[in-house]
């Protein structure tokens, strides 16, 4: 593991940089990317975010405070990518070239020239606001600062989650005081929905159950749900959240399916019950109140396995 102010010091020599992020791409991920490519665009080198899949509409402001470059690659950036898998699309050309790897997941199993994870950060945007102050030159812009704010905000829930620390709420003082638009970014955020948004709201809130006793709440969002609704993948982003409101609630697990048998599994707890222990015996991981994990089957074989844990786990 190196220290952040090897990495900075490595990016002020580097150039031409693509810079990754996981597949879904949330406000994390990409808060982190877009701030990491508006600070070594501000040093005059090439800088690109990479991203699986097209992100959703809210977040296309990030993008704006970028430069489109085209350059031939020479080196290449993960932020909040914990494992190759989470690349998506883009694993089989950038797994086994990543020079720098930055995130929070204790879990993080990437294989880079440089690396750095601090699990203690609530969000990847934590990191990566360090690392800027490491790199001479770097100005904390207003589209940097949104960035930045974005990525903490959505990883905490609007700073509701567990993860929140003294230091999350210094660097979002630090980020509204360089122009973030806070209240705009957090109504896009958590707010705003379409009519197709809260059709699928209603839709997922009908196949809510309780289970051990109250301790389990879960929630399933089948394909059929998101072409009755009339909304896409980008709309999805959220619903993990559901189940866990649940008065009693320790750990809420939502079920997305996906196509060919392929199940993505959200698991959100309270109380300190470990979500990423849990995912992990499925092959995922995380974070102790947020985690996730990837499952095939039916949706019945699905569900009973992920309760049959859910029964040893509490």
């Amino acid at each position: 593991m190196n220290n952040l102010k090897a990495i900075a010091d490595k990016l002020m020599t580097m150039d031409n940089i693509h810079i990754l992020t996981h597949r879904y791409p949330d406000g994390d991920t990409l808060g982190s990317a877009y701030a990491l490519c508006g600070a070594l665009q501000q040093l005059g080198k090439n800088a690109k975010v990479i991203t699986s899949g097209e992100p959703a509409k809210k977040y296309a402001f990030l993008k704006k405070g970028v430069k489109e470059q085209d350059f031939k690659r020479e080196y290449v950036v993960s932020v909040d990518v914990a494992a190759t898998s989470l690349l998506g699309d883009n694993e089989e050309e950038y797994k086994d070239i990543i020079d720098i790897c930055i995130d929070h997941h204790g879990t993080n199993s990437i294989e880079a020239k440089m690396k750095y994870v601090d699990a203690t950060s609530a969000s990847a945007a934590e990191v990566v606001f360090e690392l800027m102050g490491l790199m001479t030159g770097v100005i904390l812009d207003e589209h940097i600062a949104s960035c930045i704010y974005t990525g903490l905000s959505t990883d905490t829930g609007c700073f509701r989650y567990t993860n929140t620390t003294p230091k999350t709420h210094l660097i979002a003082a630090k980020t509204m005081a360089a122009g973030a638009p806070w209240e705009k970014i957090n109504a896009e955020m958590f707010e705003i929905m379409s009519p197709a948004r809260i059709e699928l709201q209603k839709l997922v809130y009908n196949t809510l159950e309780l289970h051990l006793e109250g301790k389990v709440a879960l929630i399933v969002v089948t394909l059929d749900m998101l072409k009755k609704a009339g909304v896409g993948d980008d709309e999805v982003e959220g619903l993990a959240s559901i189940p866990r409101r649940v008065e009693g609630v320790l750990m809420g697990i939502t079920i997305r399916e996906k196509e060919n048998g392929i199940f993505k599994i959200s698991v959100r707890t309270n109380e300190g019950v470990d979500a990423s222990a849990y995912c992990g015996k499925f092959g995922g991981g995380g974070h102790v109140a947020a985690s996730g994990c990837t499952v095939e089957g039916t949706l019945q074989s699905v569900k009973e396995a992920l309760l049959s844990e859910a029964e040893r786990t509490l």
